[in-house]
Formats: C-alpha cells, structure tokens, sequence
C-alpha cells in the first residue's frame, strides 16, 4: 500500500504528464487546425489550454500546505469547463449554422486517437490517486482529463467521418455533446 507521500509525489507525475502532453497539443493542434481550417481542432486547441491550467491549479493545490486551497482550486477547475461548454457551443453553432467545411486531416486524425488514449489512462490514474488521497481537487481534475478523452474521441469521430463520408456537420454537432458533459461537472464541481 501506498504512503500519501507516495501518492502525492503519484498525482504530482500524472499532472506533469497532463501538462507537457496538452502543451504539445497546443502546438500540433494549432498547426493541424489551421492546415485543415477545422474549428473543431481549433476547439480541441483551447480544450488543451484549459487542461493545461486545471492541471497548473491541481499542481498548486497538491504543493501547498493551507486548506483554503482547495476550495480555490475547485472553483478555478469549475470555471473552467464553464468556459469549455460555452466555446463548444459557440464553435458547434457557427461551424453548423455557416455550413463550415474543414479539410481532412490526417494529423488532427492521428493526434486526437493518442490524445484518446492517453486521457483516458490518465484520468484514471488521477482519479484512483485522488480518491486513495481523498483530494477532491485531484479527483475532479480526473474528471476534467476524462472530459478531454471524451472530446478528443468526439473530434476523431467527426473527423473520420468528414474525411471518409464527408459528413462536415459531424464533429460540429458532437461539441453539443460535450458542452452537456462540461456543464455537468461544472455543476457537480459548484455544487458537491
């Protein structure tokens, strides 16, 4: 069994992680989406750089000694998928409502079906570590990671389906789904 030292120093390494891959994806994401002109790659960017400061507001949480922290981060990580679910929609409403069609994108492609998988381990390494610590803040984080995994699986599926069918309204109409998941969590974030 693990000593919360131990665990602590585990969630530490699972927020850097999170941190140096969403800085990578700001850089691949901004290249591929306007290579391919696709506003859901360029939401997904902006999805990355809210990761990137709930991972920053985790990380000074897990560093710090007052208890007043926590509520602080819960707060900070709430605003944040409020600030997701409202892009989401406004980026699936213009893209639907102006009929916007991207290019195929063979690195938003192979980047959202990494970015996938890594999420999803890491949202549950940051969950399981977040509860054996009791942290709530580590443990909503989790969330924010899992929500991440969610949209970048929402993107590679209207981005396969754009290139291969091409469907253009898919990967827009899949941001309605998360905008529900984000506004969520908000909640649950807001309101324990």
């Amino acid at each position: 069994m693990a000593t919360p030292a131990q665990l602590l120093r585990r969630g530490l390494r699972l927020e850097y992680t999170t941190l140096a891959w969403n800085v990578a994806g700001v850089v691949v994401l901004a290249w591929a989406a306007l290579s391919a002109r696709s506003v859901a790659l360029a939401g997904f960017g902006l999805d990355s750089l809210i990761e990137i400061g709930a991972s920053a507001v985790v990380v000074w949480e897990l560093t710090g000694t007052e208890q007043t922290r926590q509520g602080h981060a819960l707060r900070l990580i709430g605003g944040a998928f409020v600030l997701l679910a409202a892009y989401l929609a406004l980026q699936s409403t213009f893209a639907l409502g102006f009929g916007h069609h991207a290019r195929h994108s063979p690195v938003g492609i192979v980047w959202t079906a990494t970015t996938a998988t890594v999420m999803f381990g890491l949202a549950f390494g940051k969950a399981r570590t977040g509860a054996a610590l009791d942290n709530p803040v580590l443990r909503s984080e989790a969330r924010v990671t899992l929500i991440d995994g969610i949209l970048a699986s929402a993107v590679l599926t209207g981005l396969v389906l754009n290139a291969k069918l091409g469907w253009w309204w898919a990967d827009p109409a899949a941001g309605y789904v998360l905008v529900y998941y984000a506004l969520r969590e908000a909640r649950k974030t807001f309101i324990p």
